[in-house]
């Protein structure tokens, strides 16, 4: 799927400043999905996906706002979840909404959620694979200290200079956190992490989404009380897929969710992990597809 025969370089300007760099493949004319991202990945985690949808959908698989090709604002408040949920409401107004489907992975996915609760007419259907949404995630990191540990890597992330550890010894932390990859899949990635791993980075220094400090004791409960459920509520059709091995964000993430989503379908898959798109690529396809096949 990388060969330019079956690719189409895309750039949408989404804020002053900001370009968004995009892979599409697919008829013109077909209904649109859109493949989001997260850390530390690009557009082409997608490629399993892209090379399977793009028969019968326009594909669009994107670079986030401070990965790989896009642009890399070094000011953590570029940052703002608010602005980065603006980028995809305006690349998808750009494609012509509403899109078929927002798909999406890890931070991809927390910001689609958002998404689909404040803008739910820019999509028709919703599928998020192992990205928590912002009302389970909250109690959770707030009250379950299974998951507190789980997510502890995120305060080493948000630490000044986490970009250079994640750089040594050629990504070899990278590397070992994204497991299995072939060697088409190990250079581009490589490459995408040769561009810079600050925009990364800042994803997690301006959240407010992270398990207390030392310096912030309570931080997480106090945020926690102070969400209102209905400024997270979800009515957009939604599909769930979840590795229940994922050792970032634990299977407790899920539940309640159907308090918050309207509309909601959850498909396990057990023993999968975090990155579960490549992994496990045909049952997540299958899936998709499936889920799919009831709107067109």
């Amino acid at each position: 799927m990388t060969d330019p025969e079956f690719l189409e370089t895309l750039h949408f300007d989404t804020a002053e400043g900001i370009r968004l760099h995009a892979q599409a493949c697919g008829p013109a004319g077909a209904p649109v999905l859109l493949f989001v991202h997260g850390f530390p990945e690009c557009w082409y985690t997608w490629h399993r996906q892209l090379a399977a949808f793009s028969t019968d959908f326009r594909c669009v698989a994107i670079d986030l706002r401070g990965f790989n090709r896009s642009t890399q604002p070094t000011d953590v408040r570029a940052y703002r979840p608010a602005l980065l949920v603006a980028d995809l409401g305006a690349l998808i107004r750009s494609l012509g909404a509403p899109v078929q489907a927002v798909v999406a992975h890890d931070w991809g996915g927390a910001l689609a959620w958002s998404l689909a609760a404040q803008q739910p007419a820019l999509m028709r259907n919703l599928v998020i694979l192992n990205a928590p949404h912002t009302m389970p995630y909250a109690r959770a990191l707030a009250h379950d200290a299974a998951q507190q540990a789980a997510a502890d890597y995120m305060n080493v992330l948000r630490l000044p200079g986490s970009e250079n550890i994640l750089s040594k010894d050629d990504f070899a932390y990278l590397h070992e956190l994204v497991g299995d990859l072939t060697d088409e899949e190990r250079a581009v990635y490589r490459s995408c992490w040769a561009r810079g791993l600050t925009g990364g980075c800042n994803y997690y220094r301006a959240s407010p989404l992270h398990p207390d400090t030392p310096d912030a004791p309570g931080h997480m409960a106090a945020l926690a009380a102070a969400l209102d459920p209905a400024d997270f509520r979800v009515t957009v059709r939604t599909q769930v897929v979840w590795g229940t091995a994922d050792a970032a964000l634990r299977p407790v993430l899920l539940d309640g969710l159907d308090q918050h989503v309207r509309d909601l379908r959850i498909h396990r898959i057990e023993g999968a992990d975090h990155w579960l798109h490549r992994r496990h690529a045909d049952e997540v396809n299958r899936v998709i597809r499936s889920f799919l096949s009831g709107t067109r």
